[in-house]
């Protein structure tokens, strides 16, 4: 089986380099929040260029400390998108406020700038872009609305390190940006991770109190607040892929090259397709077709795996059945619901299978 994902042979690739970490780790006595931790957060504020950078337990905590620092909560509404992963949303739900869906652009998948000063009221106190599947919303535009109305930026940028916008890095562009380092995403670990990025320290400050119960000076607590924080090893990882990042990164993009050379004549497929303005990483590539069941039953048949991102849009989940929506409200994403599929997108990926993969849906786009 051609793996959509090949985490195995990604840490393989850096195995000595962890296990040498590993033991400079338990050697060092220090396990959470120690030097390594730091370390990682002052690389990550430099490539940035931000002036700080909150390394958190996971990316849905990234989220929901950024929104509790910024004061949101029960009574105010944040603006999101519907087709993402349901931290986007959870997050305003945990801190007790109310996800506000708009619809998507068809060509990026990311929300559209052109829908959300429709969805703003009084109540209205931030919006969520979601940098989906690698590639970088349109940001210019959205800070614009914000400042127009007075209202926070909060990246959701877990599924895009490593992008541009415009030359400029993702996780610089708004109010603050979130982070997550699961081990699927282009900066992973093995295990949780997360950080939050910013240049209002202020906000910062308020996070790092939050991820330690609320502390600011050990055994008293201004605030109730949480227990995440980053372990040592987790950051040792994580400073190591990163030295890999910009790399892997790039083999992603010339997979994604050649499976848009190969693929732009099939007449049933929906390529995914990158702005001139930005730069994609390909977290995730997404194909669209009307018969996406029959053409992920054909991957299968010649062992490539491949995946659905994402069957249910988020206004349509159960759990918020509360919420005054229905089917049919974005047209935009509940099509995107119904026709993308993931094909195999990692930096290891052969040159033989990619072949296979293309070869496969060539015949499948001929017949």
């Amino acid at each position: 089986m051609i793996p959509l994902i090949n985490l195995k042979q990604q840490f393989q690739e850096v195995k000595d380099d962890i296990l040498n970490e590993f033991e400079c780790v338990l050697e060092s006595g220090q396990y959470i929040l120690g030097p390594k931790v730091k370390l990682l957060e002052d690389r990550i504020a430099e490539r940035l260029g931000v002036e700080e950078a909150v390394a958190v337990a996971n990316g849905t905590d990234a989220l929901v400390l950024t929104l509790q620092a910024y004061g949101i909560g029960e009574g105010d509404e944040v603006i999101t998108t519907p087709f993402t992963f349901f931290a986007s949303a959870e997050a305003v739900s945990r801190v007790g406020a109310t996800p506000v869906f708009a619809d998507v652009d068809p060509e990026t998948y990311n929300i559209d700038p052109a829908k959300i000063e429709e969805k703003i009221t009084t109540a209205t106190k931030a919006i969520i872009p979601v940098h989906i599947f690698g590639q970088p919303a349109d940001m210019d535009d959205i800070m614009a609305i914000a400042k127009k109305h007075g209202l926070f930026v909060i990246e959701d940028a877990c599924q895009a390190f490593g992008a541009e916008y415009k030359g400029r890095p993702v996780g610089s562009l708004g109010d603050a940006a979130c982070f997550s380092f699961f081990p699927t995403k282009n900066l992973g670990t093995l295990g949780d991770g997360g950080m939050v990025t910013t240049s209002d320290r202020d906000a910062a400050r308020k996070i790092r109190s939050l991820r330690t119960h609320g502390t600011r000076k050990k055994y008293f607590h201004n605030q109730i607040g949480f227990n995440s924080r980053l372990d040592e090893l987790h950051a040792a990882i994580l400073l190591i892929i990163l030295e890999k990042i910009d790399s892997w990164n790039e083999q992603r993009r010339n997979i994604a090259k050649r499976y848009q050379r190969a693929l732009s004549g099939v007449s049933d497929l929906e390529l995914p397709k990158e702005k001139e303005d930005r730069s994609h990483i390909y977290h995730l590539y997404c194909l669209g077709a009307e018969k996406r069941d029959e053409m992920m039953n054909t991957l299968q048949e010649y062992q490539i795996q491949s995946g659905i991102y994402y069957p249910r849009c988020l206004h349509l989940q159960d759990v918020y059945s509360f919420l005054p929506y229905k089917k049919g409200d974005f047209p935009v994403a509940e099509s995107l619901s119904e026709k993308l599929f993931a094909i195999p997108m990692h930096p290891f990926l052969l040159k033989e299978e990619q072949d296979q993969i293309i070869s496969v849906l060539l015949k499948r786009g001929e017949g």
